[in-house]
């Protein structure tokens, strides 16, 4: 029965853990390190028919180059419509469009600016740690509420040293995933 408890709080600690990385994943998608990549246009919403739906529901997204991402509509009447909405999105890229689609080209990245990008990321990177010592803590206070009302302490100790178990390998694969953005940002 108090295994079963331990189960379930570990359980819920591991999805918010797990939510905290793929969250951070999301983010540093969306920091723009040089290299084309679709994910930066997942902010843009276009104006279809009445209702405002993602661009890639309209629109084919491809990168047929390291620096160029080519946005395909499905409906040529769509490319100003498309055009105005990537101008109004934070992404900061003038598109130019050539009758059949339109063309996203990446400006390349001073020493500066990836120093800057690198910072964004370590600091999305600080909120996704915070977010699963938050979950260990979290998990810690339940076995211990448990404790009190008559889990066996040996059971407790065993389920701390698993909630401890679980936020080291979130810390390393948040860390290694660290590491390969900056890689990708500092990669000329």
């Amino acid at each position: 029965m108090a295994e079963e408890k331990v189960k379930q709080i570990l359980s819920a600690a591991s999805d918010d853990m797990d939510m905290a990385v793929q969250f951070l994943d999301d983010a540093l998608a969306h920091i723009r390190a040089g290299k084309a990549n679709v994910r930066i246009l997942d902010g843009v919403r276009v104006e279809y028919y009445g209702s405002v739906v993602p661009l890639n529901n309209v629109a084919t997204l491809t990168t047929p180059d390291a620096r160029t991402i080519q946005i395909l509509p499905y409906e040529k009447a769509l490319i100003p419509v498309i055009e105005k909405a990537i101008m109004a999105s934070e992404v900061g890229i003038t598109p130019a469009n050539n009758g059949e689609s339109i063309r996203l080209c990446m400006p390349p990245v001073t020493e500066e600016r990836r120093r800057q990008l690198v910072k964004t990321a370590g600091s999305a990177v600080e909120e996704a740690k915070v977010s699963i010592r938050n979950a260990r803590r979290d998990a810690i206070d339940q076995l211990k509420k448990e404790l009190k009302n008559g889990m066996p302490e040996d059971v407790e100790k065993d389920g701390e040293g698993e909630a401890q178990k679980l936020h080291d390998k979130f810390i390393k694969r948040v860390d290694e995933m660290m590491a390969a953005k900056e890689k990708e940002i500092m990669t000329v």
